[in-house]
């Protein structure tokens, strides 16, 4: 005898919009949700095995992002059609809506390509040096360092004061 999984109604309004799709993807959720509490839905979801992550192939369902770097989104599984009573999807259709996304790649002549470029050099880079070369703002720069090199593609940017120089930055090969 199975134990049936007791649902909120956010739950399995969730729940139901994702097993309806081809993809059978979470996002976009649907569901009107404030703050943190979209969050703390899926995190009790996951916890219960009716969605499970996956290697996003599209930036607008990413959830998190892995520790190798690989964006995350999330996916029902066959246990949540259990659990709304819908026939069981076929698991070969799962499989293939699974295949990982590639890998995120660099544009050739981008201004990142060129901070990235800057950063790898065996004297590193300031902050100074970057906005003199590219006209941004300070903030800008700390910015795309923590945001687009750190948190998206996952370098480790690593920082030292040099003195007469600043704060240098650099990104190990």
């Amino acid at each position: 005898m199975t134990q049936q999984i007791q649902l909120s109604e956010t739950q399995t309004t969730i729940l139901a919009a994702a097993c309806s799709r081809d993809d059978r993807l979470v996002f976009p959720v649907t569901a009107k949700l404030k703050g943190g509490a979209v969050g703390n839905v899926l995190k009790s979801l996951l916890k219960k095995g009716l969605i499970e992550e996956i290697a996003s192939k599209d930036d607008a369902t990413v959830w998190r992002v892995g520790e190798d770097g690989t964006p995350l989104t999330l996916r029902a599984t066959a246990t949540a059609d259990a659990a709304l009573g819908i026939e069981t999807a076929d698991d070969a259709q799962l499989e293939e809506a699974a295949t990982p996304a590639a890998p995120r790649r660099q544009r050739e002549g981008s201004k990142q390509e060129a901070l990235i470029a800057m950063l790898k050099r065996p004297e590193g880079t300031s902050i100074a040096e970057i906005t003199a070369e590219f006209g941004w703002q300070p903030h800008t720069v700390r910015g795309a360092i923590a945001g687009a090199l750190k948190k998206k593609l996952g370098l480790e940017v690593t920082s030292e004061k040099i003195e007469g120089r600043g704060r240098i930055y650099k990104i190990q090969d």
